[in-house]
């Protein structure tokens, strides 16, 4: 099943907490997940599962996680690398890339998560 979503970035503690050391399992931990509510984390799998989203900017794997602060149809993935392969990087000149308001879609997946050094030499 793939599941259409608004997808948006943002800091979050945890991400704020662990920057220092990116290539930390902490930060991967706190970046490399989507947030959806309960009732999309159900039609896609259960929290800690593997999903694919996929934007016109790229794709990502990363880890579902339960956010019932969600509305429906809304994604919510940390700012960090796996964020930035699916927004839009055109800054259209303010230095900022398009965090908010990415049309994606969202599939369960059985593919493995890359850590950051391994999704970094993808944009190689």
């Amino acid at each position: 099943m793939t599941m259409k979503v608004t997808l948006i970035t943002g800091r979050t503690i945890d991400q704020g907490a662990t920057i220092e050391n990116k290539t930390s399992p902490e930060y991967m931990e706190a970046t490399a997940c989507c947030e959806l509510n309960s009732k999309d984390v159900a039609a896609l799998g259960k929290p800690g599962s593997n999903v694919k989203v996929i934007t016109r900017h790229g794709d990502v794997i990363v880890k579902l996680k339960e956010n019932n602060g969600n509305p429906d149809g809304m994604a919510f993935i940390p700012m960090g690398p796996w964020a930035n392969a699916v927004v839009d990087p055109d800054t259209k000149g303010c230095g900022m890339p398009g965090f908010k308001g990415v049309s994606a879609e969202i599939e369960a997946t059985s593919d493995k998560m890359l850590i950051m050094k391994e999704l970094i030499a993808r944009y190689k």
